[in-house]
């Protein structure tokens, strides 16, 4: 009995699930795990290959079924191929049906035949109306194409202990309006055993920027006022701080406005720090960035 009980728990307990934050994987549990609840949601997030194999799986599924029904019927197709079995026959005709072909070749000629064909001809408008807007939707979405370096720094600028954060625009392209906000996340204990995960937004020199295309380096000056005024290294591990930074703006090609977010862990941090110079000029005389040596940082001269 008691076996029997456990076992009726764990099939009523929805399963533990692994998300992906940053760097980070979490497992949550207690939360109902129902693929058809949000199956609009997985259709625009699942990847490309996985999408198409799925709309394929569906697509052979149904007329598979509707040229079962077919074969049920007594002679519901005229015209059938005697060199191609019977229930391949069937099943080429509800491809020509489903897609609203009709080549002529073959056509019903019962009643029974179209009534399937009535029911299959509404089916493939349904799908193919719902397979056009999920894949308009998909290819619709608008993209940022922003690189974040993979290490922010701590490190002096014009005298002055700040956090720095560096990022490019890939696409070469303006976006106006450019918009960054920076969060510092941390558990901070607020009752006698009690511990929350607060969040302070950590206050950029430039938080835009008006034509936004190349590069652009994000400073949060670490004074009195800052959350991280007298936090080292060892003390933002132990409070499991992270940063989260926000990016958007209008794409002047496309008119759409795009976001971007990139998850930094307190291991990322690069303390005592500077970023290696991208700019220089070429043989030509023109400004040279090279994004090759985006991502490095050095230690500080002592």
């Amino acid at each position: 009995m008691a076996k029997a009980a456990k076992k009726t728990r764990s099939r009523t307990q929805p399963r533990a699930q692994v998300v992906r934050i940053g760097a980070r994987d979490i497992e949550t549990r207690g939360l109902a795990d129902n693929f058809w609840t949000d199956l609009y949601h997985r259709s625009l997030t699942v990847y490309w290959p996985a999408f198409f194999g799925s709309a394929a799986a569906i697509f052979v599924i149904l007329n598979t079924v509707f040229a079962f029904l077919y074969w049920l019927g007594d002679a519901p197709v005229a015209n059938v191929n005697s060199a191609i079995p019977l229930p391949l026959n069937f099943f080429y005709f509800s491809i020509e049906t489903l897609a609203t072909v009709g080549y002529g070749d073959m056509h019903p000629q019962t009643e029974y035949g179209h009534l399937v064909a009535t029911v299959e001809i509404f089916t493939g408008m349904c799908f193919l109306a719902v397979m056009t807007g999920l894949t308009f939707a998909r290819f619709s979405r608008p993209r940022a194409r922003f690189i974040f370096a993979r290490h922010p720094i701590v490190g002096l600028h014009r005298g002055r202990k700040t956090l720095m954060i560096r990022v490019a625009n890939e696409r070469h392209n303006t976006i106006s309006q450019a918009t960054a906000r920076l969060w510092l996340l941390r558990l901070e204990e607020v009752d006698a055993g009690a511990r929350l995960r607060r969040f302070y937004e950590l206050k950029l020199d430039r938080g835009e920027h008006p034509i936004f295309s190349l590069s652009w380096t994000l400073f949060h000056l670490i004074d009195a006022a800052s959350p991280l005024h007298g936090v080292s290294a060892q003390d933002l591990a132990k409070t499991d701080g992270t940063l989260v930074l926000n990016l958007s703006g209008v794409d002047d090609n496309s008119a759409q406005h795009l976001h971007a977010r990139q998850i930094y862990a307190h291991s990322d941090i690069r303390w005592n720090h500077r970023y290696r110079d991208i700019t220089s000029y070429s043989k030509d005389g023109r400004l040279l960035i090279d994004y090759g040596l985006f991502h490095d940082v050095m230690p500080e001269e002592a």
